[in-house]
């Protein structure tokens, strides 16, 4: 019986054969609901309805996120060991769920929405074997990313072949991969070697956003807006632009850490401040399109010592900075990604409700419940990502189990 590993490099061998091959001949193959076929025939259709398939976990766990969908409609996140204790990495591909490894710590996750390359290679985060030297906890385990803070470094991963990679940091411990475009420019943020005195402790050192070349192996620090020490890079497009934070190293997570939401024309520019929704901190993009249109979330109001209190945004040249709203009766939301069409999904929260994913288009912001087909026991809890076909991924609840599993809308 062939290991996870090995199938999925026959899967990504296979997929390097058929790159080359039509759309049209992709479509006519796929069969599972999130394939080309199903995402071609829903774009085709404009149907405002949306069935659900709650997506598989055998690792055994109650827990698992779709966390990134790309055009060739595999769902990419992390699923729970049984307890929940640990996680690890996973992609879903034909409705079938397969591991993609650690790189030797217990957990590891495709933890952001910009995994959009369509050649089969996949980023994200990962603990290592290797004890944090300086009693760092950084924004891997700090941001919730993983179930158990291991006390281990984290580093960025490279999936490709059947095989994880660690990417490499910027001379410090710790690092982390949000994205890869078609040019396949990976983008995340690193550890210098720098000890930041705006950091907050544990923290020690400061971080910085990069892109990676995987060509040529290159990793190269983006510079911070004027006046910022520490950065992140969060969202790529093809043609090179870049979204992200910029502030002080602080926790090493949202905060201060993220006074200005930033633009890049491209890695070697200085980036533009896309403004705020009134707040200075937690400014926050997350997703970017083919035509530079940026969704994230930012604090309406408070200084840079304000607790989260997040409202979605919608960002472009033209328009500069949108606040979205949110659904009846919540008091916060969050844009987690837009397709090139437009359609912006994320999460509603902070009412009598609980939390319920969302999707906005034509100014409008609509529960996806509401439009959900089929599995009437869940909760879509939130929608993390859609890709350019309309397909929406994002975690639900079960209240009478209190399983919490990953689903594909399509």
């Amino acid at each position: 019986m062939k290991s996870d590993q090995e199938e999925l490099y026959d899967i990504a061998k296979a997929l390097r054969t058929r790159i080359d091959r039509s759309r049209n001949d992709r479509c006519h193959r796929s069969r599972f609901p999130g394939g080309l076929a199903a995402q071609k025939a829903q774009a085709a259709s404009h149907a405002s309805n949306y069935p659900v398939f709650i997506l598989p976990n055998t690792l055994k766990g109650t827990t698992s996120a779709a966390n990134a969908i790309n055009d060739l409609g595999w769902a990419m996140g992390s699923a729970d060991f049984a307890g929940n204790t640990t996680s690890e990495a996973v992609v879903w591909i034909n409705g079938k769920m397969l591991k993609l490894g650690t790189l030797g710590g217990p957990n590891s996750s495709v933890a952001w929405e910009g995994v959009k390359n369509n050649q089969g290679l996949i980023v994200g985060i990962s603990d290592t074997s290797i004890v944090q030297p300086r009693g760092e906890i950084f924004s891997c385990a700090l941001a919730g990313f993983f179930p158990s803070v291991s006390g281990n470094t984290c580093q960025g991963f490279l999936w490709q072949h059947g095989s994880l990679s660690a990417l490499p940091t910027l001379g410090g411990d710790n690092g982390f991969a949000t994205g890869i475009n078609n040019k396949d420019q990976v983008i995340g943020w690193a550890e210098t070697s720098y000890e930041d005195p705006t950091c907050n402790p544990p923290q020690v050192l400061q971080f910085l956003p990069y892109v990676y070349d995987v060509k040529t192996a290159k990793i190269t620090a983006l510079q911070p807006y004027p006046g910022d020490s520490d950065g992140t890079a969060d969202a790529i497009n093809d043609k090179g632009q870049i979204a992200g934070i910029s502030g002080i190293c602080s926790n090493a997570v949202g905060g201060a850490s993220a006074i200005h939401a930033v633009l890049w024309q491209d890695q070697n520019s200085t980036p533009i401040d896309m403004g705020n929704l009134g707040g200075m901190a937690w400014n926050t993009p997350t997703s970017m399109n083919a035509k530079g249109q940026v969704v994230g979330f930012g604090n309406p109001s408070g200084d840079q010592n304000a607790a989260p209190n997040p409202i979605a945004f919608f960002w472009s040249q033209s328009t500069g900075m949108k606040n979205l709203g949110t659904l009846a009766q919540d008091s916060n939301s969050i844009a987690y990604a837009i397709n090139k069409s437009g359609l912006i999904v994320g999460q509603s929260f902070g009412g009598p409700n609980g939390s319920h994913a969302f999707i906005y288009q034509g100014g409008t912001m609509t529960d996806l419940n509401s439009l959900m087909i089929g599995h009437n026991s869940w909760t879509l809890v939130y929608a993390n990502d859609v890709n350019d076909s309309g397909v929406i991924v994002g975690g639900a609840l079960n209240s009478k189990t209190g399983e919490t599993p990953a689903f594909v809308a399509i």
